[in-house]
Parts: C-alpha cells; structure tokens; sequence
C-alpha cells in the first residue's frame, strides 16, 4: 500500500508549535500510516523532547524523500542561539516562515501530498519583513481560488473574508465576488471526502437585513450572488440570518455553513470545536489543514498545550489525501 508524505511545520518557535508537533508525531503510531516530514530547526525539536520526555523517532530525509512510512526531519535552521518563548520576535517569526515556505515549496514541487501548520505568529511575520496575514493569504498569491475553512465532526464553516478589519470585510460584500468565491468553494470541495455538500449563506446584518430594513446587503448583493450560483449549479441556498444559519448547519454532514467575515464564521465554530477544529484550505493542487487556535504564547514551554487539534489536523489531511486508516 502506498502511503502518503504528509509535511508537518513546527510553527513559531516561540509559541506551543514545537510543543504540540513533539506530542503529535511521537504518537505517530496512533496516526494514519503516512511518511510524515516535519520541517523545523532540529536544535528546537531536539530541545523539546528533552523537555517534554518524548521521542518522535525522526530520520533524516533521504535525498530522493521517503520510500516508507514513519517521521522524517527536513531541517530548516533556525537563527543562531535559543528562540525567545513566550514572545513576539523578529527571528521567530523568520524561522516559522521559512520552514512554512520549504514545505509549500515541496508541496509545489510534488513531493508532499499534504501540509499541516502548526501555528505561527502574524506579528511575527510582520516583524521579519513578511507582508502575509498568515498562511492562506500566502497560499493564495499561487493559488487566488484558496478558500479557509473549518471542519469539526457536528459543524464546517467557510468564510469568505478572513483577516481584514470588519468595516473593510462588511465592504467586500458584492454580488460577483461571492459568486466567484461560492464557485471557488463548490470547487474545492469536489475533492473533499464525505460529499457533496450543500452550502448556506449567512447574511451580513441582523435577521438578513428584515427586507431591507435592517441593511439592504442581502437584496442588493448576497441575493443576487445566490442566484447566480445556483443557475451554475452550485448547490447554494440564504442569505440566512446569521443567528440561525449555524443551527440549520449544525450536525449535518454533508452541509457547510458559509460565513462572510471571520468571527462571524469562528464564534460559533471555536465555541463547539475549540480542541479539536481543523482548518483546511481548499483550492489547492494539495491538501493543507491546521489547528484552529493561535500560539498561545502565556502557556508556551508549560507542557499543558492540547496537541489534539493539531493530530485532528493530521488525520483530517490523511483523508484528505487518499487515506485515513
């Protein structure tokens, strides 16, 4: 049986990334069978077992990548000297992007199937130079149809606009960018295990709008860009008003909830799945999913970091690439 080669980053050196990668990959056994390739700086993994009493059992990556399943180590260096735990810095934020850049680029190259991030710091990619918001919008300068989403067992979730601020998220919404994106999303899906899935839009202001009492975004623009969907064929119904549009979404597998700004979407979601959501950008040539939360720098070197979110991750990018056993 062939097997798939995962890549797993270790995520800010300074945040819970190294923690909940070590707790992850030295339980490799309880995982799909996958040649599973993290990409880190070995001084910083290395360090953590030691802290934590865990072995990963990684092998260095063969030349040609791996023939077999079990951990491999891509290494990436690091800046010289330990990473600062518990803090924003420069040098992190470098070492989490380039390990993140080396696994895209053997993703690009067709070396790995699959990605998993674990968390970074986007002011800490701020600080080393780097202008992206965070993984996604990295993606998305290769790959402009890459859509976030979220997947739990009772709830999944995309969202249309992500990191922007509110006022500028509520102005995105026109009727011919939401209907490009529920093209995009429909897309992404059609490689996605457990469909087809239905969508339901949510709209933007309360009780959609009360027939343009309450805002006229869901006439003017969300409605429009339903219809026009649904001629496609995309099997896409709302706007619903968005304090119900995730209960008519919740417990049913083959529907996904299609929320227009973040926290619109992530409220609800971390709410339900906060340990074991999953993130999953679509529209890419391979899979690339990650945990649900942040770096979480307060608890950071405190061995107390839930690395389950991170192993749903994992298992969820199995499945998406061909395997889940």
């Amino acid at each position: 049986m062939t097997v798939p080669t995962i890549g797993v980053t270790s995520g800010d050196p300074g945040g819970i990334g190294p923690e909940i990668v070590v707790k992850t990959l030295a339980r490799a056994a309880t995982l799909p069978r996958a040649a599973y390739v993290l990409f880190a700086d070995p001084r910083v993994i290395e360090a953590e077992e030691r802290r934590l009493g865990l072995r990963t059992g990684c092998r260095a990556l063969p030349p040609g990548g791996p023939a077999e399943e079990g951990v491999f180590l891509a290494a990436v260096p690091g800046p010289d000297g330990s990473p600062a735990v518990g803090r924003v810095t420069a040098e992190n934020g470098e070492a989490s992007f380039r390990a993140f850049e080396a696994a895209v680029e053997a993703a690009r190259a067709g070396r790995l199937q699959a990605v998993v991030t674990a968390p970074i710091s986007k002011a800490a990619w701020a600080l080393a130079g780097h202008p992206f918001p965070g993984h996604t919008e990295y993606l998305a300068g290769f790959y402009p149809g890459a859509v976030m989403t979220f997947w739990s067992e009772r709830l999944k979730v995309a969202l249309f606009s992500h990191h922007k601020p509110l006022r500028e998220a509520a102005a995105s919404v026109r009727a011919d960018a939401l209907a490009r994106f529920l093209g995009d999303l429909q897309k992404g899906l059609s490689r996605a295990p457990g469909g087809p899935y239905r969508l339901l839009l949510a709209g933007l202001n309360p009780h959609a709008g009360e027939d343009g009492r309450l805002g006229r975004e869901e006439i003017d623009e969300i409605r429009p860009a339903v219809e026009k969907a649904a001629a496609a064929g995309i099997p896409v119904a709302g706007p619903y008003p968005p304090d119900i549009v995730f209960l008519e979404a919740l417990g049913k597998k083959d529907v996904m909830a299609v929320a227009l700004y973040h926290d619109q979407g992530l409220i609800p979601f971390k709410l339900l799945a906060f340990s074991t959501g999953v993130n999953v950008t679509l529209g890419l040539p391979f899979v690339r999913t990650s945990p649900d939360h942040g770096t979480a720098f307060d608890i950071a070197g405190q061995d107390v970091a839930d690395h389950r979110s991170l192993a749903e991750a994992v298992r969820l990018a199995a499945a998406f690439s061909g395997t889940g056993s």
